[in-house]
C-alpha cells in the first residue's frame, strides 16, 4: 500500500513482524510474499498466521467506508470484469487501471490493493440549492446519462435544485448563484463564446446585453454577469447625462451615433436604466433662475440639436431649464443688476450692435407723481470696445454682447475730504473735494504715492506740538488709503510747507489749518538735530513749531590756561513772524533746512571764542556773564542785548540758561571739587560761629528768665503749702472721726452678719442630717425587704429542689424495680454469699439493663478494680441476707451546700439575679 492510503488509512497500532496477526473484522492487511515478490490482501475477521517467506506490510487498516449520500476518488483502481470482480494477472497480482481514477459511491467497506491510493477521502456529494447551478466542464470525450456526447472542454450547468453526482471525466469549474433582479435594477451581461442566451438570441463572443425581468436569473455556462445596473430615477429636478459608446438605437427609437451626447429627462421616461451601448457621464441638476436672477450660456445647443461653439445666450427668470451637453454657465447664476440713483454700470461692448432707442414707460395705475421712468439705451450702433455708463434707477440685464467692466457707486465727500481721479483716455489728474461724486465710464481712482517717512509720519498717532518730544518708532495706525486726498492738521502757532512740482511753486500753511495736498504737491519734510549733544538727521517732521521752546546742547570748551570744561546750556527760542505773513517771510522759515544744528552750532562757536581769553578762575566766578555776552553781544551801550537774531530764518534765540559745568581733564575736575569744598566748608564754618554766638546770647536771656520765673514761682509754691496744711489739719480732723464712726458701725454690722450666718448654718445642718436620717433608713428599709424577698425565693427553690429530687429518687428506684422483676429479687433474696460478687463486680446500672431474660444475670463491671479476686456465679458464697439493699438505693441525696458568704453577699447586692 502507498504512503498516501498509509496516512489516510485508519490503521491498528501492531507489530508487523508477529508470527500470528489478529484481523478485526472491516479491516485488512498487506501481505508481501518475498519468493514471487506479489502482495495480496487479507481481509478480516482473520486470524492470520505469517509465513517465514511473506511480510506484512503494515497493521491491520480499516477498509473505506462510504456512507450514503458520499463518495470517494481512488486514484490507479484495480480492473474489474462486468460482475465487478477484480481482475488478477497470471501471476496472481491484481491488475491496475494506472493513471485512472474511479468514484465509489456508497457500498459495502471494501479494501484498498496494493497499488490503489485515496485520491480524495470520503467525502459529501454536493447539494445544487435551488436558484444555484455548477458550471462543469469535460476533461475527456463521453456520453452522459441522458445520451448527450460530450466533448472534452464542453461547459454546461447543473442546475439544481439536485445533487451532483461527480464523474471522473469532469471537473467543477465554478458554484453560480442566481441573480436577483429588483424593481428598476438589471444585469449587465457578456457571452464568453458565441451561442444562444436563455432568451434564445444568438450571441457572439465578447457580446454585452441586459436583462431587465424582475426575479431570479440564473446566468448560462456561456455567460458572465458583469455588473448590476440600478435605474437612474428621474425627476423635474434631475436630468441623466449620456453619451453612446457606438451607434445604436436608444429606447426612444432614434438613432445615435459614436460619441453623441444628449439629455434623457422626465419628459422622456421617469425611470432610465443605461443600455450597454450607453455611457452615463453624470447627473445634471436643474436651472433654476428666479425673478431677480440671469445666466449666460456658453456654447449653446441651436434648434437642429447641435452646440453652437463660441456663442453665448443670455437667460433670464423666472425659469427652470437643464444645460444640455456642451453647455455650461459663465460666471453661473448671476443677480440682475438692480441699481440705485447713487448707482452706475460701466459697460463695454463686446462686438458690434444696435442699442435699442431709449424711450420712458409709465405705469397707468400710479400718479403722475409717482410714475417710474425706465431707462432703455437708444438706437446707438455700438462698436467692439466702446464703454458708456449706465446710471440708475434702473433693473439690467445685460445682453451678450455686452461686458459689465464695473459697479460704480457714487462717494460721498465732505467738504475736508477728497479722492483724486484720472482721466484714463487723457492721464490727467484731478482732485475732487467737497461733494459726493460718481466717476464716469472714462475716469477711475489714482493712488497718490508719498515717501516712506510722509508716510510714516502720516500714520503715527503722535501729536505735532504735544508729543514733540517723542520719536516715532513707526507707523501704528491703519494703513492709508490711497485714492483719498491726502489730508494734515496743522496745530497752533506751527507751519508746513507743501511743494507743487507740476507749477514749481511752494505755498506755507500756518495753523491751525487742514491742508489738503493736490495730485502733484508733496509735503517738505523737516530734518532736524537731535539728542545731547546735537546729532544731524535725528527728528523727522513735516510741520515747523514756531515756538517759544527750548531746545538743549553739550558743549565742549577750553580756557585761557587750558582747563577743559563740558558745559550743558539750554537756549530758549522762537519765530519772529507774523500771521497772516507775507510769502517771502513765510518762506524764509523753510529756508535752513536744520536750524537746531545750525544754531546750536553757530552759537558754540561764540562760546567758545569768548571763554578762550580767559582763565579758568575768571571763567568759574563770571560764567553766566561771559556766556552771554558772547551768545547775545553787545549793543552801542556796551550792554549786554537781550536775544540773538538769525536773520536767514527769523530765528530769536531769546535766553541761555547754563545747567551744568563740568571740566573734561579728571585733575581739573578734582581740584575743582576740592575748591568747591573748601569754600563750602569755609561758608559753612563762619555760619556756624555765628549761630553758635546767637545761641549762647538767646541762652543767657532764658537763663535770666528762667531765674526770676523761678523765684515767682517759689513765693506761689509758699503760699499754696500754707493753704495745704491748713486743708490737711482740717480733714485729718474729719478723718479720725469719721474712721471712729465707720469702724462701730462696720463692727455692729459684722457681727450682725456672723450671727445670721451661725443660723442659717444651724438650719442647714440639721436639715442636712434629718436628709442622711432619712437616706439611711430607707436604705436599710430597702436591704431588710430585699434579703427577706432573697431568703423566701431561696427556700422556695430548695423545696423546688427537694420535691424535685425525691421524685427522681422514688422514678429511680421504681424504674430499678421493675429492671430487677419479681423473680430477680426472689433470687437475690435467697443468694446469700454472691450478695458480695455483685456488690464488687456489677454496678446499680447493670441491674436496670437486665431485662432481657428474667433470672439472668448482668455483664461483669468492666469498671471492678482487677488486682482483686473476682467471684464467680458457680461459687458458693452463702445465702444473701434478707435485710439486704443495694448501695445505689440505700445512698441518700446529697444535702445542698451551704451558700458561702461572699455568695449570700452577691445574692443580697444583686436579688433579682435569681
Amino acid at each position: 500500500m502507498s504512503k498516501t492510503a498509509e496516512n489516510r488509512v485508519p490503521v491498528i497500532e501492531m507489530a508487523v513482524d508477529a508470527s500470528i496477526i489478529r484481523i478485526p473484522p472491516h479491516h485488512y492487511i498487506h501481505v508481501l510474499d518475498q519468493n514471487t515478490n506479489i502482495a495480496r490482501v487479507e481481509i478480516g475477521p482473520l486470524t492470520y498466521i505469517r509465513q517465514d517467506n511473506e511480510r506484512v506490510l503494515f497493521s491491520p487498516a480499516r477498509m473505506i467506508m462510504v456512507p450514503p449520500r458520499h463518495y470517494c476518488v481512488v486514484s490507479n483502481p484495480v480492473a474489474r470484469d462486468d460482475d465487478s470482480q477484480v481482475l488478477f494477472d497470471q501471476s496472481g497480482q491484481a491488475k491496475l487501471r494506472h493513471a485512472d481514477l474511479e468514484i465509489r459511491l456508497s457500498q459495502d467497506p471494501f479494501p484498498l490493493y496494493p497499488g490503489e491510493e485515496i485520491r480524495q477521502s470520503v467525502t459529501p456529494l454536493q447539494i445544487v440549492y435551488p436558484d444555484t447551478a455548477l458550471r462543469l466542464q469535460a476533461l475527456l470525450d463521453f456520453e452522459d446519462d441522458g445520451g448527450v456526447k460530450r466533448v472534452a472542454g464542453d461547459e454546461w450547468l447543473f442546475e439544481g435544485p439536485g445533487t451532483c453526482i461527480p464523474r471522473k471525466e469532469v471537473v467543477v469549474l465554478e458554484t453560480i448563484k442566481a441573480t436577483v433582479i429588483r424593481e428598476n435594477q438589471a444585469i449587465r451581461l457578456r457571452a464568453r463564446k458565441e451561442g444562444k442566451d436563455r432568451g434564445g438570441v444568438q450571441r457572439v463572443t465578447g457580446e454585452e446585453w441586459l436583462v431587465s425581468k424582475v426575479g431570479a436569473y440564473l446566468p448560462g455556462a456561456h455567460e458572465e454577469v458583469i455588473d448590476i445596473v440600478n435605474a437612474f430615477i428621474l425627476t423635474d429636478k434631475k436630468a441623466l447625462h449620456v453619451r453612446a459608446l457606438r451607434p445604436f438605437k436608444d429606447a426612444g427609437g432614434r438613432e445615435r451615433r459614436t460619441g453623441e451626447e444628449w439629455l434623457v429627462t422626465m419628459a422622456d421616461r421617469e425611470v432610465h436604466i443605461p443600455s450597454v451601448a450607453e455611457e452615463v457621464v453624470g447627473v445634471v441638476n436643474v436651472t433654476t433662475l428666479s425673478s431677480r436672477q440671469y445666466c449666460v450660456v456658453l456654447d449653446p445647443v441651436g434648434a437642429d440639436g447641435k452646440p453652437q461653439l463660441g456663442q453665448k445666450k443670455v437667460v433670464k427668470g423666472e425659469r427652470s431649464f437643464f444645460l444640455q451637453p456642451g453647455e455650461h454657465l459663465e460666471n453661473g447664476i448671476q443677480n440682475v443688476y438692480v441699481l440705485s440713483e447713487e448707482e452706475g454700470l460701466v459697460l463695454r461692448a463686446v462686438e458690434a450692435f444696435n442699442d435699442e432707442e431709449e424711450e420712458e414707460e409709465e405705469e397707468e395705475e400710479e400718479l403722475p407723481q409717482e410714475r417710474v421712468k425706465r431707462s432703455r439705451r437708444s438706437g446707438i450702433l455700438r462698436r467692439p470696445g466702446d464703454r458708456w455708463m449706465l446710471r440708475g434707477p434702473i433693473e439690467y440685464v445685460p445682453p451678450a454682447s455686452v461686458e459689465v467692466v464695473l459697479k460704480q457707486r457714487a462717494i460721498p465727500l465732505d467738504e475736508n475730504e477728497g479722492i483724486y481721479v484720472r482721466d484714463i483716455k487723457s492721464g490727467k489728474v484731478r482732485a475732487v473735494i467737497g461733494h459726493t461724486y460718481m466717476l464716469n465710464q472714462d475716469e477711475e481712482l489714482w493712488a497718490k504715492e508719498l515717501p516712506a517717512n510722509v508716510e510714516t509720519l502720516l500714520s503715527s498717532r503722535l501729536d505735532p506740538l504735544a508729543d514733540r518730544s517723542t520719536r516715532p518708532a513707526g507707523g501704528d495706525g491703519k494703513p492709508r488709503d490711497k485714492t483719498r486726498v491726502v489730508t494734515f492738521r496743522v496745530p497752533h502757532n506751527a507751519a508746513v510747507q507743501v511743494y507743487d512740482y507740476r507749477e514749481k511753486k511752494a505755498r506755507v500753511v500756518f495753523g491751525p489749518e487742514l491742508v489738503m495736498l493736490g495730485p502733484e504737491e508733496q509735503f517738505t519734510v523737516l530734518s532736524l538735530s537731535g539728542d545731547k549733544p546735537k546729532r544731524a538727521n535725528v527728528i523727522k517732521a513735516i510741520c515747523l513749531l514756531l515756538g517759544p521752546d527750548f531746545f538743549t546742547d553739550i558743549i565742549t570748551i577750553e580756557t585761557a590756561d587750558h582747563a577743559r570744561l563740558q558745559l550743558q546750556l539750554s537756549y530758549n527760542w522762537h519765530f519772529d513772524v507774523k500771521v497772516p505773513a507775507d510769502p517771502a517771510n513765510a518762506a524764509a522759515l523753510f529756508s535752513v533746512p536744520d536750524f537746531v544744528g545750525d544754531a546750536c552750532k553757530a552759537i558754540a562757536s561764540r562760546i567758545r571764542g569768548a571763554v578762550a581769553s580767559v582763565q579758568f578762575d575768571d571763567f568759574h566766578k563770571n560764567s553766566n556773564r561771559i556766556i552771554c555776552s558772547a551768545v547775545f553781544g553787545f549793543d552801542e551801550k556796551l550792554a549786554v542785548r537781550p536775544s540773538l537774531r538769525f536773520g536767514q530764518n527769523n530765528l530769536v534765540i531769546s535766553s541761555v540758561d547754563i545747567q551744568s559745568v563740568e571740566p573734561v581733564d579728571q585733575r581739573t575736575r578734582d581740584a575743582l571739587q576740592k575748591s568747591v569744598q573748601l569754600a563750602i566748608e569755609i561758608t559753612t564754618n563762619s555760619q556756624e560761629a555765628a549761630a553758635r554766638h546767637e545761641a549762647e546770647r538767646l541762652e543767657q536771656e532764658a537763663r535770666g528768665k528762667l531765674e526770676r520765673q523761678r523765684i515767682t514761682d517759689q513765693a506761689e509754691a509758699e503760699r499754696a503749702r500754707k493753704e495745704l496744711l491748713e486743708l490737711e489739719a482740717l480733714s485729718a480732723s474729719v478723718e479720725s472721726t469719721g474712721a471712729a464712726k465707720a469702724e462701730a458701725q462696720s463692727q455692729a454690722e459684722a457681727a450682725r452678719i456672723r450671727g445670721e450666718a451661725a443660723v442659717n448654718e444651724a438650719k442647714l445642718k440639721a436639715e442636712a442630717q434629718r436628709i442622711e436620717a432619712e437616706a439611711e433608713l430607707q436604705r436599710l428599709a430597702k436591704a431588710r425587704e430585699q434579703e427577706l424577698n432573697y431568703k423566701k425565693e431561696m427556700d422556695a427553690l430548695e423545696v423546688q429542689k427537694q420535691e424535685r429530687l425525691a421524685q427522681i429518687e422514688s422514678q429511680r428506684f421504681r424504674e430499678q424495680m421493675d429492671s430487677l422483676g419479681t423473680e430477680t429479687l426472689k433470687d437475690i433474696a435467697r443468694a446469700g454469699p454472691e450478695l458480695q460478687f455483685l456488690r464488687t463486680n456489677y454496678s446499680p446500672s447493670c441491674l436496670r439493663n437486665t431485662r432481657r431474660e428474667p433470672g439472668s444475670l448482668p455483664e461483669p463491671n468492666p469498671r471492678s478494680d482487677p488486682r482483686k479476686p473476682q467471684l464467680s456465679w458457680k461459687e458458693d458464697t452463702g445465702p444473701v441476707p434478707t435485710n439486704w439493699v443495694p448501695a445505689a438505693l440505700s445512698r441518700k441525696a446529697p444535702e445542698p451546700e451551704p451558700l458561702s458568704q461572699k455568695h449570700q453577699n452577691q445574692e443580697r447586692t444583686n436579688p433579682h439575679k435569681h
